[in-house]
């Protein structure tokens, strides 16, 4: 991969394995928006970005070198070899014509505290009342940064709310779970940063005790939020999958079981 600076613009060339209408709009971030010129506007760390692929060329559009190095090359991992990944997947005949169909299927790396809260709203929902409450919830109490784009709000935020502030803004049920999840993360009693130190499992064990995670938020968060690549999310569409693996996932699997798992679940969201 090479990068280029280019007055406000970053230009990356001969990046391998990055489709962004299959990596935005796969339904493991929910802030990201598709312009009429096929570009995708979002936001990350509280910072804007206008990303476009043309060529083999992807144009990270009024972003500096700082922000760049500091936030956008871990948020698109473009320092992990996919090629090789994807290459490894295939060993398996089952996901081989999957990951070929496809191919450019990315995990982004997702800061831990967004991640956490948007899959606690992704509960029992569908992507577009997610990306609604989201949405909502960053106009109610995050800070404008510009091009009607918002800043997710902090938990120190959002401990202030209260569980009628939050069902205001449409989560339901899970409004007990978000404003008793903002008070522990701001208070200390849950240590994000901690959570990412651990293995896997016993950082699943840690979400797993906070009120209102499940198992499958659990392992969303990880693998969105807290760079865990292993962890394996099971939804109803991932059990129908499972049925196809009865002796459990393959060797070839093991470290990047969600990576695997992405392309799995877009291949049965428009399969079966």
């Amino acid at each position: 991969m090479n990068v280029i600076y280019c007055d406000n613009d970053v230009i990356l060339e001969d990046v391998a394995c990055l489709n962004l209408d299959l990596t935005l709009d796969c339904g493991q971030a929910f802030r990201w928006e598709k312009q009429e010129d096929g570009s995708w506007s979002g936001v990350a760390e509280g910072v804007f970005l206008n990303i476009a692929k043309k060529d083999n060329k992807i144009i990270l559009k009024n972003t500096t070198r700082e922000n760049f190095e500091k936030i956008w090359l871990n948020y698109f991992d473009f320092e992990k070899n996919y090629s090789e990944i994807c290459r490894r997947l295939k060993q398996d005949k089952l996901i081989a014509p999957t990951v070929d169909e496809y191919y450019g299927i990315r995990i982004v790396n997702q800061n831990s505290w967004e991640a956490l809260c948007s899959f606690v709203i992704s509960q029992q929902n569908n992507i577009k009342r997610i990306k609604g409450i989201i949405d909502r919830l960053c106009k109610a109490y995050g800070d404008e940064i510009g091009n009607g784009f918002y800043s997710f709000p902090s938990a120190e935020k959002l401990s202030t709310l209260s569980v009628d502030d939050f069902e205001k803004l449409g989560t339901g049920y899970r409004a007990k779970y978000l404003e008793k999840l903002a008070k522990d993360v701001a208070s200390g009693v849950i240590d994000l940063e901690k959570i990412k130190m651990l293995s896997l499992e016993e950082a699943r064990k840690e979400l797993l005790n906070i009120y209102g995670v499940g198992i499958k938020v659990a392992n969303c968060a990880l693998l969105f939020g807290f760079g865990f690549y292993d962890a394996f999310p099971v939804d109803v569409w991932m059990k129908r999958v499972m049925e196809y693996y009865p002796n459990g996932l393959p060797e070839c699997f093991n470290g990047i079981g969600g990576i695997a798992q992405q392309y799995l679940f877009h291949w049965a969201r428009n399969n079966l």
